[in-house]
């Protein structure tokens, strides 16, 4: 058995992964970048070693940094977590090499897999069905769009590299096409250092179904059933459930029986994920049930499958890892209950979901559900690394009371200033297709902004707030209170009005029933409430020209902190509105900023591979006609 394990990954993963070993018995090492250094799974593990600077390419990224990590503290294996390295054939076969154990699959496994190009013909030498697509090794731009107009329209571009919705770009119509490839081109090789591509036909009403496999050395594999992941934002999964809703016996006998010939046909050890699309148009039928990827690590959502099995994947990892048998046997494998998983982010959804950072003052995760987080109260978010907070995850006999116990985890939870995505997950976990478990992938890019809007707080909300604003003393401040117009001491007969998340909001004062209100915190930038999951700040009403930052005179500010990836644009250059000018590259993803207007582009500040602050200004436009 593996005695010190070191865990090349960080955040939630890496405290996910000791835990478990920690139980086992298993020293623990953590491998940390200069933004990690004072993180929580450097301050969970037995022993910690610094591996570089805080961007990924110079720390978690370097094999090299990783394997003298281990050689310097003693650890006699590596886990790779997910992400970073966990899926490079060359590290794990550098790991090997070291005479260290790999936690994870062979390397010849990893790469049959790791090119979705290949991977696909490898499948359907194995009888495993595929969808309709190219996946040729002719990577001209001619050949790529005869094949495209050959699959017909809408088609889907996909990295054959790497993974996390990350290189795909979904192009409706020919005239898209080119401009879309090369975002998916230029994407993928920041993210995986590969550019190559794939084509599918985009199926209208598609499920994201997929299946966990196991596999030792000893040529056993099993699969722990499947997981529902349809419910996506531009490719990246945002809650998970298993077992997948509406899945008959005979259709998952069928999906499972395929993951398994797929597994087997890369001899596969450890754990590890077959991924289909399915056409739900009709319901789910396992003759349209297509494989799309195999992903040769442990999964995001993995917790989902061990709530419904009772089985720990991270302990069967080590155990098979360290060549033991697979613990259990197909015919003892069997689902109870239903469990659902919520990924908190830190983003702002009514900023286009960007990435927000900061230090969390405030931070409490509860309820009835098992949390795996990365940081805890006073932790910072960097704009390094992946945003996620937390995953929450809710298991209950039943499906309904699953979603129950997340929606009420989800409205517990607090966290601040840093913005998150808590309130439109409570939204997307009301929508009635979810309840009805009915959703397909393209469900949120549907409900557009229904899924954004946060409601308004009532009036008896807005009168505890404002009680706090006038605080202290029992009628507070004379000035606030001339302002607000109204005693605390006996109810108010005349609207008064307040700033609700800096927009003046009136209302008509009501301290019936106080008990019943929103809970709220004071914070240094107002009284802030949750309602319904979302956090809203309250404070005194703005008054005009309060001179708050904004775009309004045609300048393009950083929305975050990150890294010019492209200049369209040159300085005196004619744009038209929504042209794009700027591409910023921040948390492993890309943000366009597109003109505000007709105009010109002057006092361009910035070129390519620049870094640059949040709000920093990077050109304006000047308006037509001025």
């Amino acid at each position: 058995m593996i005695t010190k394990l070191l865990i090349a990954n960080r955040g939630e993963i890496a405290c996910r992964i000791m835990r478990t070993a920690r139980a086992m018995g298993i020293a623990t090492v953590a491998a940390y970048s200069d933004a990690d250094a004072k993180s929580l799974h450097v301050r969970s593990a037995d022993e910690a070693v610094h591996i570089g600077p805080s961007p990924a390419a110079e720390s978690y990224l370097v094999g090299a940094k990783i394997i003298a990590a281990a050689k310097q503290t003693g650890a006699d294996a590596i886990h790779p977590g997910y992400g970073f390295l966990s899926e490079n054939a060359d590290f794990a076969q550098a790991v090997i090499d070291a005479g260290l154990i790999w936690v994870g699959p062979k390397p010849a496994s990893i790469r049959a897999m790791g090119l979705k190009d290949a991977a696909k013909q490898l499948m359907r030498s194995a009888g495993v069905p595929v969808t309709p697509g190219y996946d040729g090794s002719d990577q001209s731009v001619e050949r790529l769009t005869k094949e495209a107009e050959a699959i017909g329209y809408p088609v889907l571009i996909k990295a054959v590299a790497g993974g996390g919705g990350k290189g795909m770009r979904k192009v409706d119509a020919p005239a898209d096409f080119a401009a879309a490839l090369e975002s998916c081109r230029r994407e993928a090789k920041a993210s995986f250092g590969n550019d190559e591509v794939l084509l599918e036909k985009w199926i209208t009403a598609p499920r994201h179904i997929e299946v966990q496999v196991f596999g030792d050395a000893h040529g056993n594999i099993v699969h722990l059933f499947e997981r529902d992941c349809s419910l996506q934002r531009r490719h990246q999964k945002v809650i998970e459930e298993a077992p997948a809703p509406g899945m008959d016996a005979a259709t998952r006998e069928a999906i499972c029986a395929a993951a398994v010939r797929a597994a087997k046909a890369v001899d596969y050890e450890g754990a590890g994920t077959i991924e289909f699309i399915a056409d739900a148009s009709e319901g789910l039928h396992a003759d349209r049930i297509f494989f799309m990827e195999m992903n040769t690590r442990l999964q995001v959502e993995h917790p989902v499958t061990e709530a419904i099995t009772g089985v720990d994947l991270v302990e069967w990892q080590l155990r098979v890892a360290s060549g033991e048998p697979l613990p259990k046997r197909q015919e003892e494998l069997t689902i109870k209950g239903h469990a659902i998983e919520a990924r908190l982010y830190a983003e702002d959804s009514e900023k286009g979901f960007l990435p927000s950072t900061g230090r969390l003052e405030r931070l409490e995760l509860g309820g009835d559900v098992r949390i795996d987080t990365g940081v805890s109260e006073g932790d910072a978010i960097t704009p390094f690394y992946d945003p996620m907070i937390a995953k929450l995850i809710a298991h209950a006999p039943t499906r309904s009371g699953a979603i129950a116990r997340l929606d009420a985890a989800l409205r517990r939870t607090q966290v601040w200033p840093v913005r998150t995505n808590k309130g439109f997950l409570v939204r997307l976990l009301a929508d009635a297709e979810v309840r009805a478990g009915a959703m397909t992938t393209g469900l949120i890019g549907a409900r557009g902004e229904a899924l954004l809007a946060r409601p308004l707080p009532n009036a008896r909300a807005l009168s505890g707030a404002a009680r706090a604003l006038l605080a202290p003393g029992e009628d507070g401040d004379p000035m606030l209170r001339t302002l607000f117009n109204f005693r605390l001491n006996r109810e108010a007969d005349s609207p008064v009005t307040v700033a609700l998340n800096g927009k003046p909001q009136r209302f008509t004062p009501d301290f019936s029933g106080q008990a019943n209100t929103p809970w709220w915190l004071e914070t240094r930038e107002g009284v802030l409430m949750i309602v319904d999951g979302d956090d809203q700040i309250v404070t005194l009403p703005r008054h005009e020209g309060s001179g708050q930052a904004s775009a309004a005179d045609g300048a393009i500010l950083a929305p975050m902190p990150g890294k010019v990836i492209a200049v369209d644009v040159a300085e005196g250059e004619a744009v038209t509105a929504g042209q794009r000018l700027i591409v910023l590259e921040a948390m492993k993803m890309e943000h366009a900023l597109a003109a505000p207007c007709d105009g010109r582009v002057e006092g361009l500040a910035v070129r390519p591979g620049a870094q640059v602050e949040v709000e920093a200004v990077l050109a304006h436009v000047v308006p037509a006609g001025e």
